[in-house]
């Protein structure tokens, strides 16, 4: 059955109109053309729609049987135009965003919060990963951006795009109570105690690895390295209990844990950048609208 919403418009307009030239004027059309694309639509359907006598036109049952399932199905034709015009424009769909710890104490909030109020349509999922795992994710095309520590290796920056969003200092994170953290300034790497040294394994951020034993280089100090870890949270954890001491980004700051202080340090520390990478091959309208936002904030 080759039915054609052209012929259920027809035929809506005929049941509201119930005349064949006033329905005629208002589809534009003349109404021989339109007796004739009743006939063929009661044709296909096997049943009468309209009684047609010298009283008028009145629909028979199955004529009022198929009026409002007609307009439903009009209706879910309508929208479609709008539903392919949202997705082109990436107001709609969805957006597969993986990123490391500490952008979820800075920037990821509040770009979440621009993003929902731009594009309340979209799905989002999160994933939480380390940049290596995202890397890998990104090639395999698994994600469509992550938020993640640079550099992008050379065979990655071949299908790769990347946008810096934040460079933010290294502050220590260190066990509460310590007499070198008396008083309320920056401390020197040089006055703490002999503590272990908790650091994300370099294989899995090699930037921000080299980055913290540079600090301690600068200082004349040789850490100690006690524990690796590769989450945010299991680093300041294992401060906490009392483990070592770390230095993480600023914004880890945001993630209280007790018995944890954190304090800048006196001398000028690498800054830690974070961006967003992304397939360039990737044509997702939904990640070119998450794109210009980032862009525009």
């Amino acid at each position: 059955m080759n039915l054609e919403l052209r012929q259920l418009r027809y035929f809506v307009t005929v049941a509201e109109e119930l005349h064949f030239g006033h329905a005629a004027t208002r589809l534009h059309m003349t109404q021989p053309p339109l007796s004739q694309a009743i006939q063929a639509l009661e044709a296909l359907l096997g049943a009468a729609l309209f009684l047609r006598n010298r009283r008028g036109v009145a629909l028979t049952p199955a004529g009022a049987a198929l009026l409002p399932e007609a307009r439903r199905m009009l209706a879910e034709a309508a929208g479609f135009a709008e539903l392919v015009q949202r997705a082109a424009s990436g107001a709609s769909g969805r957006l597969v965003l993986s990123f490391v710890t500490s952008a979820d104490y800075s920037v990821l909030p509040p770009f979440l919060r621009a993003w929902r109020a731009a594009f309340p349509a979209v799905e989002i999922v999160l994933q939480e990963a380390t940049s290596d795992v995202q890397l890998d994710d990104l090639l395999h095309a698994r994600i469509d951006c992550g938020l993640l520590i640079p550099p992008l290796p050379e065979k990655a920056r071949a299908e790769l795009d990347y946008m810096k969003v934040l460079d933010e200092p290294l502050i220590l994170a260190a066990p509460a109570g310590l007499a070198a953290l008396a008083g309320s300034g920056p401390v020197r790497l040089q006055d703490l105690p002999a503590l272990p040294l908790i650091i994300f394994p370099r294989k899995i951020s090699p930037a921000l690895h080299d980055a913290i034993l540079s600090c301690f280089a600068a200082a004349g100090v040789t850490p100690v390295i006690g524990q690796e870890a590769i989450q945010m949270q299991t680093i300041v954890g294992l401060v906490s209990a009392g483990m070592g001491l770390a230095l993480v980004p600023q914004s880890v700051s945001n993630l209280m844990r007790p018995g944890v202080e954190y304090r800048s340090l006196a001398a000028p520390t690498p800054l830690v950048e974070t961006g967003l990478a992304w397939r360039r091959d990737n044509p997702s309208p939904v990640l070119h609208g998450f794109l210009e936002l980032l862009r525009n904030h």
